[in-house]
């Protein structure tokens, strides 16, 4: 299945992540559950890239909500592509939407998934402007 991003969404991070054995359940597929971590890997990663990995004494992300459409069986063994885009900076928040590919089959997504995502003040527990930094990496 071919899904266009919509031109608002900027391509903002790509990493490749190995199907694991583990990943797969009993039905021989990888776990529904396991698309949501493969979304998380890309998203840290892409926070560690930017030098923003979250600070619980500090500030950081925390996810406000989140959602994956499945088109497609991921098998082991395999590398997936994690497509990482944003949008909608807002004042303390921004939307991001993953897609997933096999690496043996580039064009074809396999899943695609995002967040919105809200920057907190952990020990204050509530939300905070987005950082210059960040907003420029989103905008």
């Amino acid at each position: 299945m071919r899904i266009d991003i919509p031109e608002q969404k900027k391509l903002v991070h790509e990493m490749r992540i190995p199907i694991r054995w583990g990943d797969m359940d009993a039905m021989g597929h990888v776990n529904n559950t396991v698309y949501f971590r493969y979304l998380e890997i890309s998203r840290i990663q892409w926070l560690h890239e930017l030098g923003g990995a979250p600070d619980p004494s500090g500030q950081g992300p925390v996810i406000a909500n989140a959602f994956c459409n499945f088109y497609k069986q991921l098998e082991y063994p395999g590398e997936i592509v994690a497509r990482h885009y944003a949008c909608n900076p807002g004042r303390s928040s921004f939307d991001t939407y993953i897609t997933l590919e096999r690496v043996d089959e580039p064009g074809v997504i396999y899943a695609a998934g995002g967040a919105t995502t809200v920057w907190v003040d952990f020990p204050q527990q509530k939300s905070v402007p987005l950082p210059d930094w960040l907003r420029a990496a989103v905008s």
